[in-house]
């Protein structure tokens, strides 16, 4: 039967033409075609969307009802295809990739030829060897299945093309490629099965086929459409690139671009005819976020005139994801053709926290992700304040990770534990080494457990994940290698990585999508983003393995070959739409930033010849007048926020700023601990509190002698470290602090005793309410240490990491209410008031002491009720804080001071 071709130019009449072509056609050669009865034509289209094209041109150019060929495309006619009893069970591209994988890292010698650390490491290159084990299957199985030597002889004469030094030492990876592909054809791979299933359904056929592309078949289609033109009538339709039939200014600019007949010298292009190309301008930008509001302006005018067909071209889809926030602010929603990867949206993520979670053992930033994730037991209504009391414990501990430590510090908190303790016991299932179905299992059944997989569902594109690790689960059974957590991982990333996720679409008047998506399509008006030289053409992946001279004679894309088809998606654009706009950035990080070779050839192409260039494209954007607000000084007035309790640095924070304490003490914003892997001075003092606490009640209850007490301290300080290096061995610099203290301190303490003072008690909480007429607050804090007299009085000390200057300046400036505070709180009257310092200075060390204790522990209990009343009456809390102050504090930024 004939095997003809129709060569088309690329244009916006492309399909109009193509239907007219096909109508005169069947109307000569077929009988019921008279009466618009055109199914027993077959149609083969690239995509769907070109088969509604089809349809509606037709319809146009019969302007009545008929029934129209059968179209399709050859992915969804296999499917249809009745299954063969005799066909193999084909392996999936995840099986066989994960296989291969299992081959390659038994081998050291490989990591080490690959640079390779880790077994999982050797993942992606599994990966790149199955995409090029796909490739030349395509390529050369055709062949094979005419002539079983016919891949052995294109091999040699692939060789044949190198010099002769590099063909006699071909690289091991060429080697190493070529030898696994030839192992693995006898596996039955999925290449081999569709090129069986496609000669079935050319041993089928049963009507003339018109097969539809925008290029010439590869040599798998090439092989379907020979076997089938055996036996019905094949016409190929595609574009024509010949220099002849395309615009002569891209002719002209792109003279590797149009189509080379063999032995013919290349077309002349006469430049009297080149005129500039209708309907294409230019639109240089200054920066991202000018060339996002320059589109997306763009589009909202030529929806207002009418367009309700747009193409966004999104080279640069940094730049492109902008314009779809900015349109969709203006309520325009983008039906993106393009998708994103599945591992960028937020489902995917649940999942990434969840092994990151197994693969940290708990690490505490690892495990809040997971716990603030929206997918994790979203059924709980008391989730947030569980996660808060987690958080808080976490943060308040630092605790750095470890689930024992983490449920350590919940003993109290029941709830909150038992949480840690469900995610504890899922993790604990997702160990060890199992086959990629065990392990599939157990990820969906710890998805289940934690109440994931539901919420999932109830997600566009967590359904999509789901239906991914489902598949995997089915597709993996057979596969019997055993993997670790690690590669199990890997392999889950790579799968999330390398499938995209499609939104549904619900909105069709402005498309979002790549290049090579708009071929044999025609829009009202089209814009092209990331239009420069670092995004057109597109960068292309490095082939591995081959040069490009082994990979022409085998079949094989070249990087010559791939560009070329980009020029040729590139010049039909401009041919098939009448709007194009091409717009890049002119600067990008403060560094010129050429336009696209193939615009600047072109333009220089236009000059030449005396043509007009392109035109610059531009656009108004309205300018927006909005009113002013003085900002002024807050100063909020809350009676009804008035705390019940008051606390030192409570009182010391309305002192320093009102505004301060009306943020941090009433609204309760003060912000989270902050976690480090270093302890820091807090940490310091609280490990010298607690050894000096133990120490003290141990000199009093056992009456130690002196000869016995530096003996004593440094075993205690011993024990208190030895915990905390345990934990971060960073405490040994705190600890070797520490240990040059010991000596003046036990020499300062010793002092103090000789001269009638013993220690009392130390860390004690108090509570006292002050009362006022017409209210009342309740004063608490924990006092570090009481020491009593000889004659009966009482002193409060509190011990502070600093020298004996710094504390006696301290005290001179009178804004630290802390020492009178607590002697306030204390359960008997105190006469006497002291920092304590704990660094020496000169060896030496010492207290600063208060002076008119008594009398400043009367006026602070006036000055707190006079304050506290105000507050209670409403009045303003102002932001009055000195510059001292406001350095250091955490609200400034919601007072706004600098900004009134």
């Amino acid at each position: 039967m004939p095997l003809t071709s129709l060569l088309l130019p690329p244009s916006a009449d492309f399909w109009p033409q193509l239907a007219r072509i096909l109508l005169r056609q069947w109307r000569e050669s077929e009988p019921n075609s008279q009466a618009g009865d055109f199914s027993t034509v077959r149609v083969l289209v690239p995509n769907f969307c070109h088969a509604q094209l089809l349809k509606s041109a037709l319809a146009a150019e019969l302007n009545r009802t008929f029934v129209p060929p059968r179209i399709t495309t050859l992915q969804a006619w296999l499917k249809m295809l009745p299954p063969d009893p005799a066909e193999v069970p084909i392996s999936s591209g995840t099986e066989r990739m994960m296989s291969l994988y299992a081959e390659l890292r038994q081998h050291a010698w490989l990591k080490k030829l690959f640079a390779a650390r880790r077994n999982v490491d050797l993942l992606p290159l599994a990966q790149t060897l199955m995409t090029l084990f796909d490739e030349l299957s395509e390529a050369l199985l055709p062949a094979m299945h005419i002539e079983p030597n016919a891949a052995e002889e294109k091999w040699q004469a692939a060789l044949e093309q190198l010099p002769l030094p590099a063909r006699n030492i071909l690289s091991d990876e060429s080697q190493l490629v070529w030898s696994l592909w030839k192992t693995q054809l006898g596996n039955n791979d999925a290449t081999a099965a569709c090129l069986a299933r496609m000669m079935r359904l050319a041993a089928l056929a049963d009507a003339p086929l018109v097969w539809i592309s925008p290029s010439k078949p590869d040599a798998l289609h090439d092989a379907f459409l020979r076997a089938y033109g055996e036996r019905q009538a094949v016409q190929q339709v595609r574009l024509d690139w010949h220099a002849d039939v395309i615009a002569p200014a891209f002719a002209k600019a792109w003279p590797e671009m149009p189509e080379q007949d063999e032995h013919q010298p290349p077309a002349y292009v006469d430049e009297t005819h080149i005129t500039r190309p209708d309907g294409v301008s230019l639109h240089a930008c200054g920066s991202l976020e000018e060339e996002a509001r320059h589109a997306a302006q763009t589009i909202i005018d030529w929806l207002q005139q009418g367009k309700s067909c747009i193409a966004i071209i999104a080279q640069d889809r940094v730049v492109a994801r902008r314009i779809r926030a900015l349109l969709e602010r203006a309520a325009i929603y983008v039906s993106d053709e393009t998708g994103w990867k599945l591992s960028t949206t937020r489902t995917a993520a649940a999942i990434a926290a969840l092994l990151d979670v197994v693969s940290t053992r708990a690490e505490t930033v690892a495990l809040l992700d997971l716990l603030k994730s929206p997918c994790v037991l979203s059924d709980r209504p008391d989730k947030p304040d569980r996660v808060m009391e987690i958080e808080h414990a976490l943060r308040r501990y630092n605790i750095l990770g470890g689930w024992d430590a983490a449920l350590n510090v919940l003993k109290n908190a029941p709830e909150s534990r038992q949480l840690i303790e469900l995610i504890a016991a899922q993790a604990s299932t997702l160990t060890g080494r199992k086959t990629l179905s065990e392990w599939g299992e157990a990820t969906d059944n710890a998805l289940r457990a934690l109440g994931m997989r539901a919420a999932l569902e109830t997600d566009e594109a967590g359904v999509q994940v789901v239906s991914l690790l489902d598949m995997l689960i089915h597709d993996c059974g057979d596969t019997h290698h055993a993997f670790s957590f690690a590669e199990w991982r890997a392999f889950l990333s790579l799968q999330l990585e390398s499938t995209p996720y499609v939104p549904e679409d619900f909105d069709r008047r402005v498309v979002m999508l790549q290049l090579n998506g708009a071929q044999l399509r025609t829009f009202d008006a089209v814009i092209m983003v990331g239009a420069d030289a670092d995004h057109l053409p597109s960068q292309l992946n490095e082939t591995l393995f081959f040069a490009d001279a082994v990979r022409r004679e085998l079949g094989l894309a070249t990087k010559e070959m791939r560009q070329r088809m980009q020029m040729r998606d590139f010049a039909e654009l401009l041919h098939a739409n009448p709007h194009v706009v091409l717009s890049y950035q002119s600067y990008r990080n403060g560094e010129p930033n050429a336009a696209s070779t193939w615009v600047e050839r072109l333009q220089l192409t236009l000059e030449r010849a005396g043509a007009e260039v392109l035109p610059v494209h531009s656009i108004d954007i309205a300018r927006q007048v909005l009113k002013t607000l003085p900002v002024r000084m807050p100063s909020p007035a809350a009676p009804q926020l008035l705390p019940r309790k008051l606390s030192a640095s409570a009182y010391n924070s309305l002192v320093a700023c009102p505004y301060q304490f009306f943020a941090t003490r009433m609204l309760g914003l003060a912000g989270l601990d902050e976690l480090s892997d270093m302890p820091e001075k807090r940490d310091y003092g609280d490990w010298l509190h607690a050894i000096l606490r133990t120490y003290h009640e141990t000199v009093r209850d056992y009456k130690i002698a002196s000869a016995a007490r530096e003996e004593l301290l440094r075993d205690i300080s011993q024990k208190i470290f030895g915990e905390a290096l345990a934990q971060s061995a960073a405490a040994l610099g705190y600890y070797a602090r520490w240990q040059k203290v010991i000596p003046a301190y036990l020499e300062w303490a010793n002092e103090r005793e000789a001269s009638g003072w013993r220690f009392v008690f130390g860390e004690q909480r108090f509570e006292k309410i002050l009362n006022w007429d017409g209210g009342q607050i309740t004063l608490h804090g924990c006092i570090d240490r009481i020491d009593e007299h000889e004659d009966g009085s009482r002193a409060v000390l509190d011990y502070k990491t600093r020298n004996v200057q710094s504390l006696r300046d301290k005290i001179k400036e009178t804004e630290d209410h802390q020492l009178a505070f607590y002697g306030m709180l204390s359960d008997l009257p105190v006469a006497a008031a002291h920092f304590v310092a704990l660094e020496v200075t000169k060896d030496k060390t010492g207290d600063a002491e208060a002076k008119n204790f008594i009398e400043w522990q009367a006026m602070l209990e006036k000055q707190i009720v006079a304050n506290v009343s105000a507050i209670a009456s409403g009045t303003p809390l102002r932001a009055s804080g000195i510059e001292r102050v406001c350095v250091f504090c955490e609200v400034r930024g919601l007072c706004r001071k600098g900004a009134w």
